[in-house]
């Protein structure tokens, strides 16, 4: 990596951000109102001043810098103090961390970010005491089995310190996972990035064998959520949810499997096995799922609470799309019945 600029192709502000010139009319409490896309620009620059040698150490050395006090020997992670203010202002040096520590507390889990943070969510943000400091450091968290769920991460969870593939000097060039979800190699790996890390096969949990009764209530629930699918198809506002989206989805319940195809504004339900899917879903019950789509309660609900697996952290965007589809038939159902 170049020490001195990296140049990378993304933009300060993603073009998905940034709307559209022109303008619309939207009606308001029965009043037309013109609105116009508009823009003011803020661009800037800022320096990392003495934190540089920090960021510059995560970016082109994979390495975790903290400043140790020359006179008590207490190591800050990260290096804020040029002096010790508990040794009358004593310097303090750099000096090189572990990248293995522990949670000093049960961390939130954000699922909901707002646009600046949404690629990056779900995600648990933890105080994490690396091996050989002595104060916490505020990283984000991951795990590799999925969705991040409230358990898998706690007070006292050792982690390993992960850096991302691309890096610019920011602290979303790293992050943690649990030690227990790595080999020892990797837990003993200098500078493990995230491509050394296998986040397209989690392990699914496992479904009871289905009996025939099981069978037949799949059979049942599956011809209800074609039916719903359907007519979240005719219904303009759905669509628009998922406007640009695309992704194939193998559904897995206990009495069978089948698949959902969102592609740029349309979504369909086949009893089909899909080839390749971008995700996988798993729950015992093919209801919870029905009752998310038919709007009787969300479908993000039940992947935190356990009851609707999915393979991959990331795609909780495309659960969260599926619920605004939800809302969506239920509000235009309102709207008619209100007429």
């Amino acid at each position: 990596m170049n020490k001195e600029e990296v140049i990378m192709s993304e933009k300060v502000i993603p073009s998905k951000y940034i709307p559209d010139k022109g303008s619309y009319v939207e009606n308001i409490d029965g009043k037309e109102y013109l609105i116009s896309n508009d823009a003011m620009y803020t661009f800037y620059r800022r320096s990392k001043g003495e934190f540089s040698p920090f960021f510059l150490a995560i970016r082109d050395e994979k390495r975790l810098l903290g400043c140790r006090c020359k006179s008590c020997g207490i190591v800050r992670v990260p290096p804020f103090l040029t002096h010790c203010p508990d040794c009358n202002f004593s310097p303090t040096e750099l000096i090189e961390v572990g990248q293995t520590g522990a949670l000093i507390s049960t961390p939130p889990i954000t699922y909901f970010a707002t646009s600046l943070f949404q690629d990056m969510a779900p995600y648990g943000r933890g105080r994490v005491v690396f091996d050989g400091a002595d104060t916490a450091i505020s990283i984000n968290l991951y795990t590799t089995t999925g969705i991040l769920r409230p358990g898998i991460l706690k007070k006292g969870t050792r982690v390993k310190l992960v850096f991302r593939d691309k890096r610019i000097g920011e602290m979303t060039d790293i992050f943690c996972v649990p030690e227990g979800e790595l080999t020892k190699e990797q837990v003993e790996k200098r500078g493990l990035q995230e491509s050394d890390i296998n986040w397209e096969s989690p392990v699914e949990p496992g479904l009871p064998d289905a009996t025939d009764a099981d069978i037949e209530h799949f059979k049942e629930l599956f011809d209800e959520i074609v039916a719903i699918v359907d007519e979240m198809n005719r219904n303009d506002r759905a669509k628009k949810d998922i406007l640009g989206w695309r992704r194939k989805i193998l559904v897995k319940t206990k009495g069978g499997e089948f698949s959902i195809i969102i592609d740029d504004g349309n979504i369909q339900a086949v009893p089909e096995r899909v080839d390749l899917p971008d995700f996988v879903m798993v729950s015992e019950d093919p209801k919870t799922l029905l009752d998310g789509l038919a709007y009787r309660g969300a479908i993000t609900d039940s992947v935190i609470d356990g009851r609707l697996w999915i393979s991959k952290n990331k795609e909780f965007n495309s659960i969260f799309k599926l619920d605004r589809m939800a809302r969506s038939v239920a509000r235009s159902k309102k709207k008619r019945s209100n007429l």
